[in-house]
């Protein structure tokens, strides 16, 4: 395959970026998103040139690294009706001779690092807020300690599928990061051990998820739409249904 790509080139976060042409030859169907940008990388570097700056780790799905929008989508689709990571996604999903255009994530709470990368640690700070439970150490629990209904371990375990690559943001009008926010916070809510901080968690991760530059969430719902761990839309109800009960908690207890 012969690709033409239209990649996104910007030297730090205080200068002016633009889209640079290149094109990438003898890609392999098989080779994913990102093995293509390292055969675009490996030709800028024998011929001198700066390679491409993008953001990746596990190369397995699961680290949330990778994100880069491609022609216009989260993560990109190709010809896939099914959401899934940047280095999940295939060559075979393209055509050969595409165009792909190749963009960071563009939203207020991700500046520009360099190029395709961009600073995601809002979210660190989101989940520093308030995203943990606070527990005694010391010898594990006997497993049927705190039991569980299958109903909530199940939801708890969808809601902890996110895996915080910026997805939902990304493909926002409103940059919203409520659907990482709020599968983070079902997660706990589901399970006994999030209940004494239930309460003040809510308000603490709300309250930094603004504080960031977060827009709000007016349920357009295209952050459901890309999220390569299909966490579902209504975990946003469960967040503010939390939030409205913790405004009725004396010091959020």
């Amino acid at each position: 395959m012969n690709i033409t790509l239209r990649v996104w080139r910007q030297a730090n976060a205080q200068s002016d970026g633009r889209m640079v042409t290149y094109q990438v030859q003898d890609v392999s169907e098989d080779m994913s998103f990102l093995e293509m940008l390292d055969l675009l990388n490996e030709d800028l570097t024998v011929k001198g040139e700066e390679p491409v700056a993008f953001d990746h780790d596990c190369r397995e799905g699961i680290c949330g690294m990778c994100g880069v929008v491609i022609n216009g989508t989260a993560h990109g689709r190709g010809n896939s009706p099914v959401a899934t990571t940047t280095c999940q996604l295939h060559m075979r999903s393209f055509a050969d001779g595409a165009t792909i255009d190749v963009e960071p994530w563009r939203a207020g709470p991700f500046p520009v690092i360099k190029d395709l990368a961009v600073d995601r640690s809002a979210f660190d700070r989101i989940i520093q807020a308030g995203g943990f439970v606070s527990v005694n150490t010391g010898a594990a629990p006997e497993a049927h300690a705190n039991a569980v209904s299958k109903l909530k371990a199940d939801r708890a375990f969808d809601a902890a599928t996110c895996i915080g690559c910026g997805a939902c943001v990304a493909a926002c009008p409103n940059h919203s990061g409520m659907l990482f926010s709020a599968a983070k916070i079902t997660h706990l809510a589901m399970l006994p051990q999030g209940q004494p901080e239930r309460p003040l968690r809510i308000k603490k991760m709300v309250g930094a998820h603004d504080s960031e530059g977060f827009g709000g969430c007016t349920n357009v719902g295209e952050c459901a739409a890309v999220c390569p761990k299909e966490i579902p839309l209504d975990v946003i109800g469960q967040l503010n249904r939390d939030l409205i009960a913790s405004l009725f908690k004396r010091d959020g207890k």
